[in-house]
């Protein structure tokens, strides 16, 4: 029980895929705009990653080493496809809003790199202690960017439509740069900057 807790932390913490090891920036950058992006990537992320590790390491033992990586994919590809039809059917807006970031978390770092790295190598229950960290992780890092990207930019906050709270000061005249393209590099580069700080992200 110690191992898999210290695992499980490890990937939230020391082993952040966003803040810690700069894996899985694209859909964090380009998705972060709203706290409902991020919670329906974060969702997409964990049932990929999660599925296709735990078929992985079932089959580390039958898999050629000279043809890992387009099984990987395979494997990773097909739950992918679920993912895309199931938000497709049963969330439509949700899956128009993410867009082109769906289909491609076959080949989000986070995703092969976890199944490279680890499924590969280690028994069922090591593997879904290591990804619930790392997916954890990715979302507590991609909703704290949302929160913050949604909140100084729109000067509000809502989830699935339903409206939180309004800021005072920037209500009426929200900082609009938040919500574009390098609102997303300022706010992972304050909250790094927080953390290095704080000394939970440590150079090398």
């Amino acid at each position: 029980m110690g191992k898999f807790r210290k695992q499980f932390v490890s990937g939230i913490i020391a082993a952040n895929p966003v803040f810690m090891l700069g894996l899985g920036l694209c859909p964090v950058l380009a998705v972060s705009v709203a706290i409902d992006y991020g919670i329906g990537m974060s969702g997409a992320v964990m049932f990929v990653l999660m599925a296709s590790n735990i078929v992985i390491s079932f089959i580390r033992k039958f898999v050629p080493s000279i043809s890992r990586i387009p099984i990987f994919i395979v494997i990773i590809a097909t739950f992918v496809t679920i993912t895309t039809l199931v938000f497709e059917a049963w969330i439509p807006a949700l899956h128009e809003a993410l867009g082109l970031f769906l289909p491609l978390i076959v080949v989000n770092c986070i995703i092969l790199g976890r199944a490279e790295a680890f499924a590969s190598k280690n028994p069922v229950a090591s593997t879904i202690a290591d990804t619930l960290g790392a997916t954890v992780g990715f979302a507590l890092a991609l909703v704290t960017i949302c929160f913050f990207r949604e909140l100084f930019g729109t000067g509000s906050l809502s989830l699935f439509g339903v409206h939180l709270f309004t800021l005072p000061v920037l209500g009426e005249d929200p900082i609009l740069l938040f919500i574009l393209p390098p609102g997303a590099f300022l706010v992972i580069g304050l909250l790094l900057a927080l953390l290095r700080w704080r000394g939970v992200a440590q150079s090398e």
